[in-house]
This record gives structure tokens, sequence and C-alpha cells, in this order.
């Protein structure tokens, strides 16, 4: 068991033995004297404060664009952070600070720094591209109210153009000191301001559990650090599981896929994307890079919230959510995880251990779609997802459409179901369906949509979804002068 926090801040390394479970490495770095990074909105949108952190993961070197502000000093045990400071100088710039001087790209400055990161981020990304779309992707999480995105997105196309940067150098050395930290041990921090566990595997984070089963899961901490920077709460017990193996694994089986507790959308989507290309699409407008880059996939079903991305899509493919406390294990479908608003069932010391989406049938078709006020990085109004089997008379013999955004949980249209079942695809099933909708559900009224609102397009999600999986969309829109629900 070790007592200390090590990782390294550009070349130094740090050790860190009186730490705050819930300190903000933002906050960490300012109070070094590091104010490159910038504090903005304090909620993982803006992206001024982003970093790029690197991992040793499977013997080779992860490089993730982060935002500080909502990520804890404490889950970086292992790893190496850059900020702004590291990347260059006045005589010997980084290409990106190059390209972003040279294409204008930079006018107040303070957002600057967090999109340099970003920038040096995707230079370091497999595959990366610079096609525009990809480029847009990658710096949605970083929001600039002054210069505009066209010289930002030149300088990125420049950038890519350019020679090896400071980091390309350095693989061999990173990977060197980065595997010296490995040492496969637990750490445990007690002080004034809490407890830190830091368990090195699955039995070591039941363990931790079982004996306080009152402690706090971080996995990406995309919700727990809002918890800390704008509910300004204290917890007791931090235990980040970013270090644990087992729950780190994405693995292909011959029931389907199953992804562990700690495994990122960003390391998941292209797996889930085989699987389901619609849901590997939604991922890429779930939250930013920066957030894919630290949210997990099952953080973001064990936090219960009624408005999550991911649970309405693997509801909707049958998935089965797995989970431990102690040595025992039992598996659920995940629909029945989710019991009320802020009510899951999960038992005092159990956790998450992982979700499994099993391979759709042959005759199956997948849908998901994202309501939002904004494209990029926006909390839905209503996420639609939609799965249906077929026989070859097109008569459905399957079907699950789940909802989030619609009721106090991520929830199934079960009256909507049981029209569609053993009806033929056609437009009367969906007009069956789409009444029934109105059935299924009383959303609520908010500020991101009324109620009338998400009635009315949760039935008109099913009017695309029928559109677009049989084929008769073009006669409806023609019988009807161009009008159609959607």
């Amino acid at each position: 068991m070790r007592q200390t926090v090590r990782f390294y801040l550009g070349e130094d390394l740090c050790t860190l033995r009186d730490l705050s479970p819930t300190l903000t490495l933002l906050d960490w770095l300012r109070d070094r004297g590091r104010t490159g990074t910038k504090e903005g909105c304090n909620e993982g949108d803006c992206g001024a404060c982003t970093v790029l952190v690197v991992r040793l993961e499977d013997g080779r070197l992860n490089w993730r664009a982060v935002n500080a502000c909502i990520q804890f000093v404490s889950m970086l045990d292992g790893a190496q952070v850059f900020t702004i400071e590291d990347l260059g100088t006045a005589d010997a710039p980084h290409p990106v600070q190059s390209a972003m001087v040279e294409q204008h790209g930079s006018q107040c400055g303070f957002c600057t720094p967090g999109f340099i990161m970003s920038m040096a981020a995707y230079r370091k990304a497999e595959g990366a591209s610079t096609d525009d779309q990809a480029i847009d992707d990658a710096l949605a999480g970083n929001l600039c109210r002054c210069t505009g995105y066209a010289p930002i997105v030149r300088a990125m196309k420049q950038a890519m153009a350019a020679g090896p940067d400071r980091f390309d150098t350095q693989v061999a050395a990173i990977s060197e000191r980065l595997t010296a930290l490995q040492d496969g041990e637990s750490v445990r921090l007690e002080g004034s301001e809490g407890t830190l566990s830091i368990p090195a595997s699955a039995d070591d984070l039941a363990e931790i559990l079982l004996a306080d089963p009152e402690a706090t899961i971080v996995a990406g901490a995309t919700d727990v650090g809002l918890w800390v920077t704008k509910g300004m709460r204290r917890l007791k017990h931090v235990v980040p599981i970013g270090r644990v193996p087992e729950l780190r694994a994405l693995t292909r089986t011959a029931d389907g896929l199953r992804i562990g507790a700690a495994v990122t959308y960003q390391d998941a989507r292209p797996a889930i994307a085989e699987l389901l290309p619609d849901a590997g699409e939604m991922i890429r407008r779930l939250g930013s890079t920066q957030v894919r880059n630290s949210a997990t996939v099952c953080g973001n079903i064990a936090n219960g919230s009624p408005i999550g991305d991911g649970p309405p899509m693997f509801i909707a493919a049958n998935a089965t959510l797995h989970l431990r406390r102690g040595t025992e294990r039992r598996s659920i479908a995940l629909e029945d995880y989710f019991i009320a608003y802020g009510k899951q069932d999960r038992q005092p010391g159990e956790f998450v251990e992982a979700l499994t989406i099993p391979i759709p049938a042959q005759n199956a078709q997948f849908r998901a779609y994202k309501i939002s006020k904004r494209f990029d990085q926006d909390i839905s109004a209503v996420l639609g997802a939609f799965m249906i089997e077929t026989d070859d008379q097109g008569r459905i013999t399957a079907v699950r459409l789940a909802y989030g955004g619609m009721a106090a949980t991520p929830k199934r249209a079960s009256g909507a179901e049981a029209a569609l079942l053993g009806q033929v695809w056609d437009e009367n099933a969906l007009e069956a369906a789409r009444s029934a909708i109105l059935e299924d559900f009383s959303p609520l009224t908010d500020m991101r949509a009324s109620a009338w609102y998400r009635q009315t397009v949760a039935a008109n999600l099913l009017t695309r979804f029928f559109e677009e999986t049989t084929g008769g969309g073009q006669a409806r829109l023609a019988r009807t002068g161009g009008l159609a629900h959607v």
C-alpha cells in the first residue's frame, strides 16, 4: 500500500502525500504558478483549462486532452501532465503555437492556451486528419467568442503539415518514466479534508467499498467534478477507479461487447460503432473530445441521470449490466437498474463492474437520435433509441423503444412497443405507435424543452425511424406536399 500520489508535471516528478481527494488539477496548477491554464466555466464546457495527459496503456502511450477544471489531482497517479508552459518557447515554439500566430488564430487570448493544448493533442491522435469535420469534432470542446473558428481551423491544418514536435522526440523517455511508475500498488491517503483510496485491482475496490459503502467512486469525474466545483460538496472518501485493469478491459465475446466500468467513451466508441453504427455517430455528439476522453460508458449509467445519452441507446440494444459486491456478482437487464429518479438498483458496497451489449440479430434495425438546442456539446432535450426485428413478411417480431428526457429515468415506451409487436411495419403501425407515445410519457417542462415539445418530438422520431428503415419516406412526403412529422 503506497501512501503517495505520483505523476509527472512536465519533466518534474511530483510526489504528493498531503492531498485533498477532490482538489482539481486546475486549482493545483494555478496555485503552483502555472497560470497559462485558464479558469472559464469551471464545469468542463469552455475548454480554457485544457491540458494534455499522457498515460501508458497496454504498452503504448495514450495522449489525451482533458479539462483540468473537473479532473481531480488524485486521478493522475501514474500519468504525465503537460500544460501550455511545456509546449515551447518564444525562440522554439511548438508547431501549433507557430501556426496560431501565423494564421491569426488568437485575439483576446483567454481561450488560446486551451485551444493550443487540444490542437497539440489532436496532432498525437491516431488517424487524425485535416478533414474539416474531424477538426471541428476535435475542437468542439473549446469555445472562442472573438476570433472565430476559421483561422483556428486553418492553424490546425498548418500544424498538421508541420514536422515533428518535442513530444515526438521524447516518446521513449516518456514511456520509460511512466513504466517506472507502474508499481501495481494501491494508494491510501488520509487527511483533514478526507480519505483517498486508489485501488489497483477489482478485488481491492470490492474490499474498499465493503468497508465503506458510502465512499464515492470516481471514474472520469465529468459528473462528480461538478458536485465539487458547482455543488460545493465535500466528499469524505473518494475512490478513483482509473487504475483498475479489469475495469479498463474492452472485450469482444461470442455474446457481444463487454465494456469495463473504467472504459472511456473515446476508447469504447469504435467498438460500439461496429455493433451499432448509429450509436457510434451519436457518441460523437456526447460532450466534447475532452469530456469523452474522461467520461466512462458505465459512469454515464451509474449516475442514474434521466437525460444521460448512453442509457437509452443501450436499453434499446438490450444491454446487460454487471454488478459486484465483495465476491458476489449479479447481472441485470440495464433497464431494471433504473428504479426512480435518483434511485438505482445498487446495494450498499456494490459497484458497476461492466456493461455487455449483445450482437444484434441479422434482421435488426437500430437507430439513435439526439435532440438538443446545439449540435455539439449540449444536453439532450430528448434522446430516442429504437431497435426492431422483422420477419420475411415485414412483420415486427421484436421491438425496443427507449427514451431519455421523457421521464424520471431512461424508459421504454411500452405502449408504443405493444402497438408495434406482431404488426407489419407500415404506416398504420406507425400511427398506432405515435398515438401510444402520448400515453407512455408525461414529460416535464424545463429550460431545455416544454412537455408538449418533448411529446411531439418523441412521436416524430418514430416517424423518422420509420422513414429511414422502410424507404417509404419519399412517397409520404409526396402525398403531404413536402410536409412530414419530422
